[in-house]
C-alpha cells in the first residue's frame, strides 16, 4: 500500500499548492477569509446545528471547509490531513481569516492517535473515502474519534457515478462496483478537478470504489446508528463534460438522460 499512498501524497501536495492559489473561484477563498462559508447547499442544509460542538474535519485538504464550520458556529474545529502542503495552506488561511483552528498532519487510519481527542461531530465530504482502501478501517476511525452520542456527517460522490466514464454523450459503466484493496484504480490526470489550466506534474493517483452497502455496514459494525441515507442528483464538481451547473457549484446531468444518483449523504450517531 505504501506505493499507492506515496503517489497519492505527491499528487495531493501538488493539488494543494494549486488549490491554495485557486484561479477558478471553486474554493471560495475570499468568501471564507471574510468570515463566510465555503459549504455547498447540500451539506449546509443537512449538517444541522453546530453551536457548542467540537468538530473534526477528516481529510480536510486546505482547510476552507474546516474554517467554515467554525464560522457557522462550531465551538472548536480541528482538521486532519496527510498532506503537509495542504496543511501549510490551511494554517495560512486560518491566520488570514483570524479564525481559531487546529490542523494536524497524519494518515486517516492513524487519526485517533494523531488527534488525541474525541469530538461531537466528524465531518467528511466530497472526494474523501475514494482515496481509502479499507472502508471498515475508516468506519472504526470515525467511531474512535467521536464521543458517545457524537455524529458523523458524510457527503460523497456516489459509487455508481464512480463506476462510470463519459462515452458518446452519456455515462457508461466502466468499473466494478467494488475495488479490491490490492488492486486500486489507477488514473493519470494532467489537470486538477477545479478546471485550473495549470498542469499537474504528479499525475498518477489511485482510488477505490466502495459500495454504499459496504459503507453502511462498516459504520453499523463500528457501533454507529444510521440516522439517514440520502441520494442526490447533484454533485459539487463537473464530473462529466456536458453536465449543467444548477445553483452555485453544483452540477447535474444534461436533459434527455435518465436520472441517476450522483452523490449521497449519511448521518450516523455513535452509540452512548
Amino acid at each position: 500500500m505504501d506505493a499507492y499512498f506515496d503517489a497519492n501524497l505527491a499528487n495531493w501536495n501538488e493539488r494543494a499548492r494549486l488549490h491554495a492559489s485557486d484561479t477558478t473561484g471553486s474554493y471560495r477563498i475570499a468568501q471564507v477569509l471574510a468570515g463566510g462559508s465555503s459549504l455547498h447547499a447540500i451539506e449546509a442544509e443537512e449538517i444541522g446545528a453546530l453551536a457548542g460542538l467540537d468538530v473534526v474535519h477528516l481529510q480536510c485538504h486546505i482547510g476552507l471547509d474546516t474554517l467554515s464550520l467554525k464560522h457557522l458556529g462550531a465551538r472548536s474545529v480541528t482538521g486532519l490531513d496527510f498532506s503537509p502542503d495542504a496543511l501549510e495552506a490551511a494554517r495560512a488561511f486560518a491566520a488570514k481569516a483570524g479564525t481559531k483552528a487546529r490542523f494536524v498532519e497524519g494518515s486517516l487510519y492513524d487519526a485517533p492517535n494523531a488527534l488525541g481527542a474525541q469530538y461531537d461531530l466528524a465531518f467528511v465530504t466530497w472526494g474523501a473515502i475514494n482515496w481509502l482502501p479499507d472502508i471498515r478501517g475508516w468506519a472504526e476511525v470515525v467511531a474512535a474519534v467521536l464521543r458517545p452520542g457524537g455524529r458523523l456527517y458524510l457527503l460523497e460522490g456516489h459509487p455508481l457515478l464512480n463506476q462510470c466514464e463519459w462515452r458518446d454523450g452519456r455515462p457508461a459503466i466502466t468499473y466494478d462496483h467494488r475495488t479490491p484493496k490490492a488492486q486500486p484504480l489507477a488514473f493519470d490526470e494532467t489537470q486538477t478537478y477545479t478546471g485550473d489550466a495549470r498542469p499537474l506534474t504528479q499525475t498518477r493517483n489511485y482510488e477505490w470504489i466502495h459500495p454504499i452497502g459496504d459503507i453502511v455496514t462498516a459504520l453499523i459494525q463500528a457501533g454507529l446508528r444510521i440516522d439517514f441515507l440520502h441520494e442526490h442528483e447533484r454533485i459539487a464538481w463537473r464530473a462529466f463534460p456536458e453536465m449543467i451547473e444548477v445553483g452555485v457549484d453544483l452540477f447535474v446531468l444534461p436533459p434527455g438522460l435518465p436520472r441517476m444518483p450522483l452523490s449521497f449523504s449519511i448521518g450516523a450517531t455513535r452509540s452512548a
